[in-house]
């Protein structure tokens, strides 16, 4: 709750944050303070502010939970394999076309373990982490937007990746369209921030005219002729007829997001390699 406080800059932030009441964060909070036996919080205004105490306090709250995370890998180790509840997270795409077959390995493998996937934008995905929310995570980035380091959360290197496709109703280079409409996802989105960046590399800014989450739906809109989108290879599976697919020199990047300390949890490690033996061949190579 004190490294949430420090990142968020509010009691209620906090709360929704980590699912509690602001009241139950505020008591955990002060018994912490009693028990550190100094004043770690300080109210300007309406915020909170972490005294120099509570600063320092925080710099270690890393190392703890990391380590936390390591003894309770040894202690999985210790009990009978991976077994239990498994709190997965992916992107749509990857739920569509990955996530199924990864299941199904990881059911012939380990029985025992109880698999519960959510569909998750990579962005919430750190958070969703550090509250517990989730045990293990795809995240994917781009060429031109890179994923950013994020405090209490590990990455495996890339698992796959797969080219982007500019999908029109004709062919040609991605600069022939810059008078065009787009479709892209959602603002905030990282791909939307890849839109962005990718025509701003080609020389223009995007008209955007529709903003839409799923790659099946851009591709239906840009069959009737309402704008252009750039879609990743897990997201042409159902491509409508009348749509060109032009294969740029770009490529969508997933790797796996844990807590820091729990790559050798067992139940997260069987996931890791339930997901790359369900990952094709050729994306394993691009």
């Amino acid at each position: 709750m004190l490294r949430e406080l420090a990142r968020l800059g509010t009691i209620a932030a906090v709360a929704e944050a980590l699912a509690f009441s602001p009241s139950a964060v505020s008591q955990q909070l002060s018994v912490l303070e009693r028990e550190a036996g100094v004043p770690l919080l300080e109210r300007t205004g309406r915020r909170v502010a972490l005294t120099p105490a509570g600063r320092n306090l925080v710099r270690h709250t890393e190392a703890v939970l990391e380590l936390l995370e390591r003894a309770d890998a040894e202690l999985a180790h210790a009990r009978s394999g991976p077994a239990g509840p498994l709190r997965i997270g992916a992107y749509p795409s990857a739920v569509r076309a990955l996530v199924p077959a990864a299941l199904a390995e990881l059911a012939s493998r380990h029985p025992e373990l109880e698999p519960m996937v959510s569909e998750v934008d990579p962005a919430a995905v750190a958070g969703a982490l550090r509250a517990g929310e989730l045990d293990v995570a795809l995240v994917h980035e781009y060429d031109l937007v890179p994923g950013e380091p994020e405090e209490g959360v590990a990455l495996t290197g890339p698992v796959f990746a797969e080219p982007l496709y500019l999908a029109a109703r004709s062919g040609g280079a991605l600069a022939g369209h810059r008078d065009s409409p787009w479709i892209t996802a959602p603002v905030g989105t990282l791909c939307h921030a890849m839109v962005q960046r990718v025509c701003q590399s080609a020389g223009f800014a995007p008209r955007v005219r529709h903003l839409v989450d799923d790659f099946a739906a851009q591709l239906a809109l840009v069959a009737v002729g309402q704008g252009v989108a750039l879609v990743p290879h897990l997201g042409i599976g159902r491509c409508p007829p009348g749509v060109t697919l032009t294969r740029l020199p770009l490529y969508r990047r997933t790797r796996t997001a844990f807590r820091a300390g729990a790559a050798a949890h067992p139940a997260v490690a069987a996931f890791a390699a339930a997901l790359h033996a369900a990952v094709p061949a050729e994306l394993r190579s691009a």
